[in-house]
C-alpha cells in the first residue's frame, strides 16, 4: 500500500507541479551522505513518520454487495494510517529551491485527496478517498527540527505533506444467501382446536381451520374452515324472523304439520 501512495505522489508532482521538466523526484534520505552524492536538481519527498489515525478507527463489519445490490461477503472496517512525507527541494541555488517549493505548495495545496486517476492497484479497489494535508503544525511530540537532526543534516526548508490511507485489515468472509422468502408463522388456539399452519402473510378473507374432537373419543379429529365471528346469525329454525321467539308449527286434522300462513282473511 505504501509503495502505491509513493507513486501516486510522484505522479502528481511530475503532473502538478514540475511539468516538462527533468528533475528527479526520489523517496531517499536525505543525509548528508546523500546530499553529498547528488549532483542534479532533485525534489525528495521522504517517508518519515507512519502512525494509525485513531479518530478514524471504527469497529464492526464492511458489507461487499455484487452486481444486483445483494451482500455476498463481510470484512472488518479498514484501519487509517498517516504517511508523513518531509518533502524538500535540491539544487545550487536557493533560489531555485524556493522557487521549487513554491510550486510544490501550490501543487499540495489543491488536493483535499489524491486524485483518483493516479490511484492503482489496491488503492483503487478499494473504492475510499484518500485524504492528503499539507503544511499542517507538527505534533506536539515532534518537530521538524528533530527529524533534520536524526537525519544527521543541517535544517533545510521543506513541507510536510500528510496522506491518511486506509489499510484492510482481514480476509472477506463470504455471507449466506439472500433471503427471498418471508417468515412463515404456525398459530393455534388451546381453547377451541383452531389452528393456522405454514401461512406467510395475512389474509383476513380465509378464515382459519378449526379441529374438533369428538368428545367421546371415537373418531379422528376433523379439521374445517372456523365460522365467520362477524357474521351476523338468521333466524333458527322454528322462530319467528328477528326476535328469534318460538312458535308451534300448526298441524292438521291427520296430524300433519301444516304451513302457518301469514296475513289476515278479508
Amino acid at each position: 500500500m505504501i509503495s502505491e501512495v509513493d507513486e501516486a505522489l510522484r505522479s502528481l508532482v511530475r503532473a502538478e507541479a514540475i511539468a516538462g521538466s527533468e528533475l528527479d523526484v526520489v523517496f531517499d534520505a536525505p543525509t548528508k551522505d546523500w546530499a553529498a552524492r547528488r549532483n542534479a536538481p532533485t525534489i525528495n519527498l521522504y517517508l518519515y513518520d507512519i502512525r494509525e489515525d485513531l479518530r478514524r478507527r471504527e469497529q464492526g463489519w464492511q458489507e461487499m454487495r455484487g452486481t444486483r445490490g445483494e451482500v455476498v461477503s463481510r470484512r472488518p472496517t479498514p484501519r487509517h494510517f498517516k504517511l508523513s512525507y518531509l518533502v524538500s527541494a535540491w539544487t545550487q541555488r536557493p533560489e531555485d529551491e524556493h522557487r521549487l517549493l513554491s510550486e510544490l505548495l501550490r501543487c499540495f495545496i489543491k488536493q483535499d485527496v489524491l486524485p483518483t486517476e493516479l490511484l492503482t492497484g489496491p488503492l483503487a479497489e478499494t473504492g475510499m478517498e484518500f485524504p492528503l494535508t499539507v503544511a499542517l503544525p507538527p505534533p506536539e511530540d515532534r518537530a521538524f527540527a528533530d527529524v533534520w537532526s536524526a537525519l544527521g543534516g543541517e535544517l533545510k526548508p521543506s513541507l510536510d505533506v500528510v496522506v491518511i490511507a486506509p489499510i484492510d485489515v482481514g480476509v472477506p468472509r463470504p455471507a449466506g444467501p439472500p433471503v427471498l422468502d418471508g417468515a412463515r408463522l404456525d398459530l393455534s388456539d388451546r381453547a377451541t382446536g383452531a389452528f393456522d399452519f405454514d401461512r406467510s402473510r395475512h389474509n383476513p378473507d380465509t378464515p382459519p381451520r378449526v379441529r374438533r374432537v369428538d368428545p367421546s373419543g371415537n373418531g379422528s379429529p376433523k379439521e374445517h374452515a372456523a365460522e365467520d365471528p362477524t357474521r351476523v346469525p338468521g333466524p333458527a329454525a322454528g322462530t319467528d324472523d328477528a326476535a328469534g321467539t318460538a312458535r308451534p308449527a300448526a298441524t292438521t286434522s291427520k296430524g300433519r304439520a301444516r304451513t302457518p300462513r301469514t296475513g289476515r282473511r278479508t
